[in-house]
């Protein structure tokens, strides 16, 4: 995996020294899958009983995310020149 992934960082490298706007975000897309697959192990070699088990960071699981303690407010920027 590692090999994949660093073949995929050095594909990126030469792609962005280009102009190829579709040749870039492909690479960028082989390097995401490609590290995706290690993040997914190391998540769950760090969290082997929770790997599987629906939980969103910190805890809060995806369903209850809603149940937070998380406040939806609306504020207006007051600029020091309205204050004069």
């Amino acid at each position: 995996e590692k090999k994949s992934i660093t073949e995929a960082v050095d594909a990126l490298k030469e792609a962005v020294k280009g102009e190829d706007k579709d040749d870039i975000e492909a690479k960028t897309k082989t390097l995401a899958e490609a590290s995706a697959k290690l993040a997914e192990r190391a998540y769950a070699k760090a969290n082997p009983e929770g790997a599987a088990g629906g939980e969103a960071p910190g805890g809060a699981s995806a369903d209850n995310a809603a149940d937070s303690d998380v406040v939806d407010a609306e504020f207006t920027e007051v600029k020091d020149d309205e204050k004069k």
